[in-house]
């Protein structure tokens, strides 16, 4: 049995009747040569075969009783397959946007908690020999990083594929705990929380003083842990290295999100949008001018976000605020099945005119805001999560649905994600994998995630909207790829391939509405 993080358990306290805790991926193959070739076979026999690679299929949750605790993962005594390895199709002719309506109802649902908390749909009735696989994952068991990881876990690097397990790697399920059991574990989890909380609430309030330079909360929390420096600190501190002193504190900046159309209440309902572009053309564009490649995206996405509203007369006069999620994996994790990841917020300069300016207004503010994150190291803030007792955060959480505090109190507009990906080619049982589209989670207040892969030497996007709040999700993409051309012209770049959908071309869209990127 392991126990769920903080973290890990935050994902499954969000969760409401229109907010869900999973996250997904989109993957497009083509078929091998192979006579009376069987997707669903094929990816069902794949998946069995390595099992016992797959740690976060084969475990299910066990609840501590009363809420005392964060749940435990058990291996599953009932694990059934064909449960979670389902097959569908999309009608005649196959288009991407039938694909795309069909993956938005797909995940517009709550995984069954009393199963392992994955489901893999594989998707046939697509052109050119093609078919696709719809893998979702709940985010209290892998995070981007580690989904990568089951990614290629998942996954083959040659066509034939790799040998199958020797017998001694077989997994082997867990008898269920009973209450009593849980009980106990509950209880000595909830003894030894206060004193770490309080430990770790003073080291929070010194780097939070010394970053916005406030003697009075640096000194007060020097006392607290002058305090606990005798035998209790230092049993506390057991295994952990003390923060070094950063030299220069940077100057927390003031960030408040304005309202637009996709800020508001969500509801269960999603819409998907996914393309492709060159992934050399963006690093060419980043190297012209002296940013990353993260700072293109995301100037790509206030470009594509400004262009979009401006249209609407939805466009704020302030910049929006984007939040970005970023990894704190050391590589020194003993457990890689958890979340190690924490969120920084950025200036979108969605106010700016001169997408040149832009790019430079997005790698300012993303450098500010690392400067922040370096100052507060965010594998320990992550540790917060730890200390609320469970049954009370899980009250507070569900109390904060009902009342759409995050409606009311969002930190963020939106939130974007880039997440680096495999360089080599992928296979599943023959099939090369051509396409790996993730497709993210939205929260209350924020109907619109942004998330881009890398593949190959492409980008996957997949933009996934509250189907009420932002129901033309792809048109918002179209304007963003339309914003990748800007910034190459400006850059000095060529490009001269189009910007591709998996297996057809990009749909009309209204008057007035730009042409897709180049690329």
């Amino acid at each position: 049995m392991k126990q769920l993080s903080g973290l890990d358990a935050t994902f499954l306290h969000l969760e409401t009747s229109a907010q869900f805790g999973h996250v997904s991926s989109l993957s497009i193959y083509t078929r091998p040569d192979v006579p009376d070739y069987r997707p669903y076979d094929a990816w069902r026999t794949q998946l069995q075969q390595r099992l016992h690679l797959l740690e976060p299929l084969r475990r299910r949750l066990a609840e501590v009783p009363l809420g005392l605790d964060h749940p435990y993962w058990i291996e599953d005594p009932a694990f059934d397959l064909d449960f979670h390895v389902r097959h569908t199709a999309v009608p005649p002719p196959g288009t991407d946007d039938q694909l795309a309506v069909l993956v938005g109802r797909l995940v517009s649902r709550p995984l069954d908690r009393r199963k392992p908390l994955w489901l893999s749909y594989v998707i046939e009735g697509l052109p050119e020999r093609r078919f696709a696989v719809l893998t979702i994952v709940h985010h209290a068991t892998i995070d981007g990083a580690s989904g990568v990881e089951l990614m290629t876990l998942m996954l083959d690097e040659r066509p034939e594929g790799v040998a199958g397990a020797p017998e001694d790697d077989r997994w082997t399920p867990e008898r269920p705990p009973g209450d009593l059991e849980m009980l106990a574990r509950g209880a000595l989890g909830l003894a030894r929380k206060p004193a770490r909380g309080l430990l770790l609430a003073a080291w929070s309030a010194r780097e939070i003083g010394r970053a916005t330079r406030n003697p009075v909360l640096v000194r007060t929390a020097n006392d607290v842990r002058r305090s606990l420096r005798g035998p209790l600190g230092t049993v506390l501190n057991l295994g952990r290295r003390r923060p070094e002193e950063p030299d220069e504190p940077p100057t927390v900046p003031s960030v408040r999100p304005p309202r637009t159309p996709f800020n508001g209440p969500i509801t269960p309902h999603r819409k998907l949008a996914i393309r492709s572009t060159s992934l050399d053309v963006l690093k060419q564009v980043k190297s012209a001018l002296g940013v990353t490649l993260n700072d293109v995206v995301m100037a790509a996405c206030a470009g594509g976000l400004r262009t979009f509203l401006d249209r609407r007369e939805a466009l704020p006069a302030d910049p929006l605020v984007a939040l970005v999620p970023v990894s704190v994996r050391t590589g020194e994790e003993t457990d890689r099945w958890t979340n190690r990841v924490s969120m920084l917020s950025a200036v979108l300069p969605t106010d700016e005119p001169d997408p040149v300016r832009r790019v430079r207004r997005v790698h300012d503010s993303m450098s500010s805001s690392k400067k922040i994150f370096s100052a507060l190291p965010a594998e320990r803030l992550t540790d917060f999560a730890e200390f609320p007792p469970p049954a009370v955060f899980a009250r507070a959480m569900r109390l904060s649905a009902r009342l759409r505090l995050g409606s009311r109190l969002t930190p963020g507009n939106l939130v974007i994600s880039n997440v680096p990906g495999p360089r080599t080619p992928l296979y599943a049982a023959g099939a090369r994998l051509e396409h790996y589209y993730p497709v993210s989670t939205i929260v209350e207040g924020q109907g619109l995630n942004i998330t881009v892969q890398s593949y190959l030497d492409r980008l996957d996007w997949g933009l996934v909207s509250c189907a009420e709040l932002l129901p033309d999700v792809d048109v918002l993409l179209g304007d963003i790829l339309d914003e990748i051309d800007t910034l190459a012209a400006a850059a000095g770049v060529a490009t001269s391939t189009p910007a591709t959908k998996p297996t057809a071309p990009a749909p009309a869209r209204p008057p007035g509405a730009s042409a897709g990127a180049s690329h």
